[in-house]
């Protein structure tokens, strides 16, 4: 789907065709609209198609007059009722001399924030302050993601605490999944908004590199709290899974007290059952109480010493 926007009474309306000085906004694009991007716009085919691409890392890339920002997005799926999906995208924006376009193969919550207004004062003509607040917009979603698994892996804790179930120990997993995927990422776009902040490849006014600087505190934020967020579940994970040794290992004690006890009055009638001579007290009350008793000064010695 392509759509126009434009700022118009200082806010985002949508247009039917494009203007100079709109955003173009690109979304799961068919085959056709590629080609309409490619040869309608003049957009080069190497950008559109790393913009498509689901493996392109966060990078900045300059052709003639036509500027790419890769940048990954934070994105979240619910699966189940009780499981999400945490991962991330890469998110294409190309500056032309007339338009500035973003294409990505998912909708996303970046994109829909600016399309309804959520984010304030944005000027789609002001092509580098555009750029600036959708990074900043970026970084906020991904620290919303990044409170989303702190709070998903304390339900989980709590749930484990209660019940080891298999369920909640691979959504942990999948969490520190999560995690690694978004500190990747945010690596990478630290690495392209330090590139941007030298002015090398977009002109950049005094507010905006207030603004992009702004947004590199956020993404170093962001990357520190997936760290302490990372470290935090790994750890839980691991406490969890010596917690489930030894709660095997306790099971297995249980099994082998009652195994022994239980092999006691099996051996005593055993011999008791052989045509054997000279047994002591050959009558049935007496092999009976033998192996009672013995079973359970046998049960109190290995109870005694459970600990």
């Amino acid at each position: 789907m392509i759509h126009f926007y434009q700022t118009q009474d200082n806010s985002i309306k949508e247009l039917e065709e494009p203007v100079n000085g709109c955003w173009i906004c690109v979304i799961d694009p068919t085959a056709q609209e590629v080609q309409r991007l490619i040869d309608g716009f003049g957009l080069d085919s190497g950008f559109v198609k790393s913009s498509l691409d689901e493996e392109e890392s966060s990078r900045i890339e300059r052709e003639d007059d036509q500027t790419l920002i890769i940048v990954d997005t934070a994105m979240s799926e619910i699966q189940t009722e009780e499981t999400i999906l945490f991962f991330t995208v890469p998110l294409g924006i190309i500056i032309t001399k007339n338009y500035l376009f973003t294409i990505s193969l998912k909708d996303n919550q970046v994109l829909r924030d600016m399309m309804d207004g959520t984010v304030k004062s944005v000027y789609t003509h002001m092509k580098t302050r555009f750029v600036m607040q959708l990074l900043l917009r970026i970084t906020a979603i991904y620290l919303q993601d990044l409170k989303q698994i702190d709070k998903t892996s304390y339900v989980m804790e709590q749930k484990l605490s209660s019940a080891m179930k298999n369920k909640e120990l691979i959504q942990m997993l999948e969490l520190e999944k999560s995690l690694v995927y978004f500190s990747t990422s945010l690596k990478a776009n630290e690495v392209t908004i330090e590139k941007l902040l030298r002015g090398r490849t977009i002109k950049l006014y005094d507010e905006d590199q207030e603004l992009l600087e702004d947004v590199l505190i956020e993404v170093r934020q962001a990357i520190e709290m997936s760290h302490i967020y990372s470290g935090i579940i790994s750890s839980m994970v691991e406490a969890f899974g010596s917690v489930i040794s030894n709660n095997l290992n306790i099971v297995m004690w249980r099994l082998t007290v009652v195994t022994i006890i239980m092999s006691i009055p099996t051996m005593i009638f055993s011999f008791y059952g052989m045509n054997t001579a000279n047994l002591p007290v050959p009558d049935t009350w007496f092999p009976t109480v033998i192996s009672i008793v013995i079973t359970i000064i046998t049960a109190y010695i290995m109870l005694k010493q459970k600990k």
